[in-house]
């Protein structure tokens, strides 16, 4: 598979775990409400393990790209969702449900918006 394609891949993944999230998160209208029910509570693992996919998933795009492709595209904090993975996967009993809340619904709408757009770019 050629970079380019495999660039698309993952972008395409990270695009599915987004939605993923904006789902999980219909139902969160607070930081409080990840720990109002078992069911939220699944929720928030799932959202962690969507976000620890996308934060992989760009460092591979940066990798691919020698870092160029995502520079390209300011509007998001790529570097922060990028640290909110090695959070996760380094600190996940100590996750603070506000990070995880304000990351869903201020990050990943841009990041979808620019996943579009870098999407749209490419093909």
């Amino acid at each position: 598979m050629r970079e380019n394609e495999i660039v698309l891949d993952v972008l395409q993944s990270i695009r599915t775990a987004a939605v993923r999230i904006l789902k999980k998160m219909e139902a969160i209208h607070s930081p409080a409400d990840f720990d109002a029910t078992e069911e939220n509570k699944d929720s928030l693992d799932v959202i962690c393990m969507q976000l620890t996919g996308i934060g992989e998933g760009l460092k591979q795009i940066d990798k691919l790209t020698d870092g160029r492709l995502l520079d390209g595209y300011p509007e998001v904090d790529w570097k922060g969702l990028k640290g909110v993975r090695d959070v996760i996967a380094h600190q996940y009993f100590s996750i603070s449900t506000e990070a995880v809340y304000d990351a869903c619904r201020k990050d990943i709408p841009a990041l979808m918006a620019a996943v579009e757009k870098i999407i749209r770019d490419k093909c």
